[in-house]
This record gives structure tokens, sequence and C-alpha cells, in this order.
């Protein structure tokens, strides 16, 4: 993604657009693997050394409050970030801490039925994310 279409994406969520703002959405997207917060913060440091680490927090919170980001949570109880906005789920690699994105409108409709057949009292579904654990056999 390049930097006008981060800009973009900044200013349709109402956000100012500032260069931490833009460095950390960046950082996420290039690292293209659920990094956590110390990866994101170990790379910004390597490319933007004046981003103070609590900027970083907050810039991370921020655009996981504007839907710009998602956490991801581990088993390990890590918490990664997602800037993949588009309905998916993750499959987890329980020996590497590896997470890869899943996409699956098969599963996505499944789902949808059983819950939409299954009526959960006093509960009303916004969406369903699955974290699919397992270990994969082989690198990509």
């Amino acid at each position: 993604m390049r930097i006008t279409e981060i800009r973009n994406r900044l200013t349709e969520k109402g956000l100012k657009v500032t260069p931490q703002r833009i460095a950390i959405l960046e950082a996420i997207i290039k690292l293209n693997n659920h990094p956590s917060a110390d990866s994101i913060i170990d790379y910004i440091h390597n490319y933007h050394p004046n981003i103070a680490t609590a900027t970083v927090y907050k810039v991370l919170d921020a655009l996981v409050a504007n839907e710009l980001i998602m956490k991801v949570k581990t088993e390990k109880d890590v918490m990664r970030y997602d800037a993949v906005m588009e309905r998916h789920h993750h499959l987890y690699c329980s020996v590497s801490d590896r997470i890869e994105d899943f996409v699956d409108n098969e599963l996505n409709e499944m789902v949808e039925e059983y819950f939409k057949k299954k009526k959960i009292p006093y509960f009303e579904i916004e969406d369903v994310k699955l974290q699919i654990i397992g270990k994969f056999l082989h690198d990509n």
C-alpha cells in the first residue's frame, strides 16, 4: 500500500494525517505477519527513531478504535495487529506462533446459517472470527 492510500484511509476515518500514524500503519502493512507491538516498535525505531514507544501504543489504539487495523490475540496471550480488514479468519501455529490469514466464503456462509438456526437468546451476533489452531507442516 502506498503512502497516498494510507493517507486516504486515515482521512476517510476522520483522523488527522500525521507522520507517526503513516509510519506505524505502513509498518504493520510492510511487516505483513500480524506483528506484535514489540515488532512494530522495533521496526519503527529502525526507520523513525524519533517516534516514542508511547506514541506507537497510542497510535495503535487509535487505529484499532477507528477500524483501520484489528487486534488478534494468540494462544500465548500476545496481542498482534492485522491491517487486513476484509472478513477473514486466522490459522494459528501452536509451534511457531505464526498467524496466516484464511479466507473461506463457504465457511462464512456455513457459520452464518448455523447461528441463524441456533438463535442464541438475548444475544445479537455482530461477527464471527475463527482462529484455527494447529501446526504448519512446512514453511511457505
